[in-house]
């Protein structure tokens, strides 16, 4: 885990290279009707050509992308590296299923949900034979699958059906489950996001951030580890009916393994992804694409231009000194100040001896100081620009003086001023 640090805008962070793609339907704001063997085919990374660049409010170069909104995320730091339109509250469409997805791996996390716990699709989740474009898993009026079934209904088909049945299940109803997806919402720190229904249909409230999502996705990755390498299957039978991943991305780069896509008229083609190469892992968000070969080619624009030109740095280690503070009326005259966990950050590449890091202390430090309590403030740069910063810490504890010490050391302090 790193440290409680705050990255500038200059460059935001990212967690986990997660491809998050909004599928929900068409027109209508509902699903594709027909099931998909196969994920729309994109052009592999080696045949990509270098974007088209622009410059950003804190001058930095990123890439030109045409959708509404777009973040790469440092999965291990939360570093959002570089972003468009990051906080604007978009329509997430399928998008949304990560949430769903997510309550049901934590249920599972917990005990309180089991692998091979029974779900009923009832007439309200049922999916009507997709008659009405529907993204549809296809389980039938009244049946029952198993939770795990339903849940990967849920990732890989993207199923309306599996994704109203999970909520009924869990929540009592799908509007009680919508008070739990939006708790853990606030949980997570998704400030921009609301959701009023499971699975990403079209209303007027239901509103996530590409910061959010991805901040979502991250979550996804480090807290449901062991239900992950579901994002990644390429398909799904159930019923007879086999369907594809529709993320194109992990039948064209190996190094991508998540998450989600999504699409309505409204919401415009989405993804959320996820690669991992050489040991680090991004997170991208797509949002508002015109269509599901440019989400794919946008986020591959994205992995490629992030691992090319970013690399993380430790410049600081938990434990180190990094200054002195006066303490008034302790047992001892100072304490040491450091950070409490190691700092790491992503910086451009090359840059590595550019970052700079100064300490600025509280005034007026007094005992007693307990070992770990917050007594200033870390503040990295980098020619001149803020990169980010973290609380400074008491490395050891101070207690208070007694009465006579406190006494002659106030004193003290009158003949030296």
């Amino acid at each position: 885990m790193t440290p409680n640090l705050r990255i500038s805008r200059l460059l935001p962070s990212v967690v986990a290279t997660a491809i998050l793609v909004c599928s929900v339907g068409a027109a209508s704001g509902k699903p594709h009707s027909k099931p998909h063997a196969a994920a729309h085919k994109s052009k592999p990374a080696a045949e990509s050509t270098e974007p088209a660049m622009t410059t950003d409010a804190n001058g930095q170069s990123v890439p030109v992308l045409a959708n509404k909104a777009w973040v790469l995320m440092d999965f291990n730091t939360g570093q959002v590296i570089a972003s468009s339109n990051p906080d604007e509250p978009l329509p997430p469409a399928s998008l949304t299923k990560m949430m769903t997805s997510y309550l049901v791996e934590q249920g599972l996390k917990s005990g309180k949900l089991k692998p091979n716990d029974p779900v009923t699709m009832s007439q309200s989740a049922w999916c009507r034979g997709g008659k009405d474009g529907d993204s549809c898993m296809f389980v039938p009026l009244n049946a029952q699958a198993s939770l795990m079934d339903m849940l990967r209904g849920v990732v890989i088909d993207s199923g309306n059906d599996a994704s109203k049945a999970l909520a009924e299940h869990i929540g009592g109803s799908e509007a009680g489950f919508v008070v739990m997806m939006n708790a853990e919402a606030a949980k997570l720190g998704m400030t921009r996001t609301h959701f009023e229904n499971s699975a990403g249909l079209p209303h007027p409230n239901h509103k996530a951030s590409a910061r959010d999502l991805a901040v979502l996705a991250q979550a996804i990755i480090r807290n449901s580890a062991e239900y992950y390498p579901i994002y990644a299957e390429h398909e799904f039978t159930y019923n007879g009916i086999k369907q594809g991943n529709r993320n194109a991305l992990l039948y064209t780069d190996p190094t991508v393994d998540g998450l989600k896509t999504g699409h309505t008229e409204e919401a415009g083609y989405c993804l959320t992804a996820s690669a991992k190469r050489n040991g680090m892992r991004l997170i991208s968000v797509i949002m508002n694409a015109n269509s599901a070969q440019a989400r794919a080619d946008q986020t591959r624009v994205l992995f490629n231009w992030g691992y090319a030109n970013f690399e993380e740095a430790t410049p600081v280690q938990a434990g180190t000194t990094l200054a002195t503070a006066k303490v008034q009326y302790g047992v001892a005259p100072d304490v040491a100040a450091g950070a409490a966990q190691a700092l790491t950050l992503m910086i451009p590449k090359g840059q590595g001896a550019a970052v700079k890091t100064s300490v600025s202390l509280n005034p007026g430090l007094e005992a007693p100081v307990a070992k770990g309590a917050v007594i200033g403030k870390l503040v990295v740069t980098a020619n001149g620009k803020q990169l980010g910063e973290a609380p400074v810490v008491a490395l050891a504890g101070v207690e208070r003086a007694g009465f006579f010490l406190r006494l002659r050391q106030r004193i003290s302090g009158w003949f030296s001023k």
